[in-house]
């Protein structure tokens, strides 16, 4: 009988692409996959490190996995993994800890999936990542995340993802677009490019530090991959989103109007402080050129609140910033320390409750502004994926620009594209509609 293996997987969709092709691995290697809920022989967790909270969620998930198998083989992997490896083998009930190289080889490291008296690590000095290996995943039945970069030589000063990851390289285009045909292949109808800095796309391709494409000769050439109905652009930092870019995705067959673009601060003081590669104006600047080629466009930011040396006008300096600017939603994350970051070592750290109360206040800010970017996409007529899940008798997709939409279930909409007529907001803030043609529905 089959060995069984489970995985969990803690944040990005980076990680998710890498999981799912870690996975692919054990299956041709004969293992069968099955939940994480469900009993298995080995438990691999893909492991996080950007927050505070993802670090102390892998205590509780490997105590999960030994509540369902007392005898299982428990594996980390991941950022966490590569940072703190000996602390993962620490925790109880872990049998071996992967780095950033060996994540990929898994199942070499793999004999008789007894359990370890002690944790076994297998970790590379981080300088030794630099190579790289092409990930996709499937996150449901409609869309796939692949991944198209790895690794970055910017030096934010909150930041462990260099030590985590190591420096900044790139699938080769040529791998990218096989990649992407074989999704297509599988009737996946939204790809989303993902990466740890995909604007830099091209530095390392083909093992050497110069760019040999760049982000945009990638997006032109997955516009033409057929098959493919949407291609959507993760997350890309300011300075390397480029005008011939924006130009390039306004009159796109496939790449649809949503980006994700992280400002940090609204507080030049603040940028500084991190090290970002960009002052506010520049953030101002790709806003409204967005907004000026595409005025229906969502997009959404990443903001940092509490980090040492926010003072209460410094915040507020954000706060106002974000109001008066053409965004759609925030991503919000509460700041803290990091080992071996120089941001640990920063003066004017701010207390933990005062952290959570600007959060709070950002959160809320958020809201507002993705009720306002819906309110303003009502009446208007857009294209809806579809997704698989039933959520308590409803289905849920997202239309080409991420407004989010409801209806009551119907199985023959999963992993369908359709045109509708936005026409109001429910009150848990998803969107309702009617199909433009109900006598053409595309199932």
């Amino acid at each position: 009988m089959n060995k069984k293996v489970a995985f969990y997987t803690l944040g990005c969709k980076l990680n998710f692409s890498e999981t799912s092709t870690i996975a692919r691995n054990f299956s041709s290697e004969g293992f069968e996959r099955v939940d994480f809920k469900e009993k298995a022989d080995i438990y691999v967790i893909n492991t996080c490190s950007v927050t505070e909270n993802a670090d102390k969620r892998f205590k509780s998930i490997v105590k999960q996995a030994q509540k369902i198998n007392p005898d299982a083989f428990v594996a980390a992997i991941g950022c966490y993994a590569q940072l703190k490896p000996e602390e993962l083998a620490d925790v109880e009930g872990v049998d071996l800890v992967l780095g950033a190289t060996e994540k990929f080889k898994i199942t070499d490291y793999l004999n008789d999936l007894s359990k370890n008296d002690m944790g076994e690590v297998h970790s590379c000095e981080i300088e030794a990542a630099d190579f790289y290996v092409g990930s996709y995943s499937f996150g449901d039945r409609t869309r796939a995340f692949l991944k198209v970069q790895d690794g970055c030589d910017y030096k934010c000063t909150y930041c462990t993802i260099p030590l985590a990851r190591g420096i900044s390289r790139s699938d080769t285009l040529e791998n990218v677009l096989q990649n992407a045909k074989e999704i297509s292949e599988k009737n996946i109808k939204e790809i989303v490019l993902t990466g740890v800095n995909i604007g830099d796309y091209g530095k390392g391709e083909f093992g050497n530090k110069k760019h040999e494409h760049t982000f945009y000769e990638l997006v032109q050439a997955l516009d033409d991959v057929d098959g493919i109905e949407r291609l959507r652009i993760s997350s890309i930092e300011p300075n390397l989103l480029k005008n011939e870019t924006i130009d390039f995705v306004s009159q796109s067959k496939t790449f649809v109007p949503h980006f994700h673009i992280p400002l940090q601060s609204g507080s030049n003081t603040l940028l500084k402080l991190m090290r970002r590669r960009y002052m506010k104006e520049l953030y101002v600047d790709r806003v409204r050129k967005i907004k000026e080629t595409m005025p229906h466009a969502c997009i959404g930011v990443d903001v940092i609140v509490g980090f040492p040396g926010e003072t209460e006008d410094l915040f507020l300096e954000t706060y106002n910033f974000l109001t008066e600017l053409d965004v759609s939603y925030l991503h919000v994350f509460t700041y803290s320390e990091r080992d071996n970051t120089v941001a640990a070592s920063l003066d004017g750290v701010v207390p933990k409750k005062l952290r959570a109360k600007r959060s709070k206040m950002l959160r809320g800010l958020s809201a507002k502004k993705r009720r306002a970017f819906y309110e303003n996409q009502l009446g208007s007529t857009r294209s809806v994926l579809f997704e698989s899940e039933n959520k308590e008798g409803y289905i849920q997709g997202f239309t080409e620009n991420y407004v989010k939409v409801k209806a009551p279930w119907n199985p023959e909409l999963v992993n369908t594209l359709q045109d509708v007529e936005l026409t109001k907001i429910d009150e848990d803030g998803l969107v309702r509609f009617k199909f433009v043609d109900t006598e053409t529905l595309k199932v």
